[in-house]
């Protein structure tokens, strides 16, 4: 790939240059759910690896979350600063020194250290990729383009339940030692080398953003590349962009989040801060980082409860592809509703057939067979619900729905507060497995489900089909 991507130019631009530069983006989150996943099948050896506890090993899964939340506080930030394509390249770097780390760990001190490494790189490349996407995209597509970044996302969260099964499997455990004497589950994070290197490959064929470019005053080159994306639009796109800027053409930073009239942060950035929160706050990472465990608590054993892994991932990609074809006809709002109603009376669900578990002499739950059929199913339908709107919605309007002058901060911010919301669910999930089980975790989640329709429906204004230009803070 050359230094910066070719395609052939149209009166109205490339649609291929567009989707091929997304492309390479989208491999960020990718990434990002491998990296989330890959723990959920090494949790057994990170504790017999280093004799952690309930509360250490909770601390080892969700370690990765504090430098999310560093991550794309300061992805933000810098990318306003140095541009949106040098902050993904410094994140693909990271993506391969933590997958490297992470598995030659021989502490938890040692595995924090690579885990928060890694976790520096997914909260970049979570912030990062759909705002590159979002600023690369024309508006009549915007949505199905930005949507995805999650598919990739759900992706990586498969491909690694998949590679955690497999190799389990073949291995017999993932405390069983293999290839070259190293135990199974420092394999599954090996694996992650190979896409880490692609992503760091690729990006260096793609340009920088042109309305980072145009912030920044590098006009010529912004045109460059808006001539490959809108044609003989271009030169006006370029204004466009321009007149959306600060007046004093100033470039943009993080105070310019504070309304210069009433001197208050601007309302769309605890908008951005509630959708991010309760993107979490639903608990749709307790599936997704403690699958495994969650249903080895139930009486499934290792090997089904990774396997059932694999049906979630499958299931919730399927789930993404339907909102790819809905949310630029039907719109962000509805589909965000839609799915906070279904999560709610899905999780209800789950709680009501934990309730009915019962426990053998050594404290181990059990579910009967109807109890156990209605908490697969139901937890299975609360995926499809999540991942047909909160999953890529909530993540295509933080990359569209802050005006250009203050969406590097507004990112900033937003991922923030969503990173450190999934570290609190990740970090309280094992305690509350023991003081409140599953009954009240999964009762718990179910009323954020029911508070956040609440939030849609009060605070949340539609993007569809406006330019970036057009966005109101």
């Amino acid at each position: 790939m050359s230094n910066e991507a070719t395609a052939p130019s149209t009166d109205r631009g490339s649609l291929l240059y567009t989707l091929l530069i997304s492309g390479v983006a989208t491999i960020g989150g990718f990434l990002f759910g491998f990296d989330s996943g890959v723990i959920n099948g090494t949790v057994d050896g990170l504790q017999a690896a280093f004799g952690s506890d309930s509360v250490g090993t909770g601390f080892d899964v969700a370690s990765m979350l504090l430098g999310c939340a560093g991550g794309a506080f300061f992805a933000g930030w810098l990318a306003d600063k140095f541009g949106r394509k040098p902050v993904l390249l410094v994140s693909a770097v990271f993506f391969i020194v933590s997958a490297w780390g992470s598995g030659i760990a021989t502490s938890s001190p040692e595995f924090i250290f690579y885990r928060v490494l890694g976790g520096v790189a997914v909260g970049a490349a979570s912030v990062m990729a759909p705002a590159y996407i979002s600023e690369v995209a024309k508006a009549e597509f915007r949505g199905r383009m930005s949507t995805v970044q999650q598919v990739a996302i759900i992706a990586g969260l498969f491909f690694a339940f998949l590679s955690n099964y497999f190799l389990a499997k073949v291995s017999g455990s993932s405390l069983n030692k293999w290839w070259w004497g190293y135990e199974t589950w420092r394999w599954m994070f090996w694996i992650e080398l190979f896409p880490a290197g692609f992503f760091l490959f690729a990006l260096l064929g793609i340009p920088e953003s042109p309305r980072f470019l145009v912030a920044k005053g590098k006009k010529a080159e912004a045109l460059k590349v808006l001539r490959k994306i809108y044609g003989v639009e271009a030169e006006d796109k370029v204004n466009e962009i321009t007149s959306s800027l600060a007046s004093d053409h100033h470039m943009p930073k993080m105070s310019d989040i504070i309304d210069k009239v009433s001197g208050k942060i601007r309302p769309i950035i605890w908008v951005g801060i509630g959708l991010a929160s309760f993107q979490q706050l639903v608990g749709i990472n307790v599936i997704f980082y403690y699958g495994a465990v969650l249903w080895q608590s139930v009486g499934f054993s290792e090997n089904d409860a990774l396997l059932i892994n694999v049906v979630s991932g499958a299931v919730s990609i399927g789930a993404v592809v339907v909102a790819l074809f809905l949310i630029d006809k039907v719109g962000r709002k509805p589909l965000l509703w839609v799915g906070s109603i279904g999560m709610a009376v899905t999780l209800a669900l789950c709680a009501f057939a934990f309730s009915t578990a019962t426990f053998d002499a050594s404290g181990n739950p059990s579910l009967s067979d109807g109890m156990g059929t209605l908490a697969f199913l139901a937890a299975n339908i609360y995926v499809i619900f999540f991942n047909f709107s909160w999953g890529p919605c909530m993540w295509v309007m933080l990359g569209e729905m802050f005006p250009n002058q203050i969406r590097g901060s507004g990112l900033a911010i937003a991922g923030l507060f969503q990173w450190v919301a999934n570290f609190a669910i990740t970090m309280t999930f094992p305690i509350m497995l023991t003081s409140i089980g599953l009954t009240g975790a999964y009762g718990i989640y179910a009323g954020f489900a029911a508070i956040s329709a609440w939030f849609i429906s009060k605070f949340v204004h539609e993007t569809k089909g406006l330019e970036l230009e057009q966005m109101e803070g």
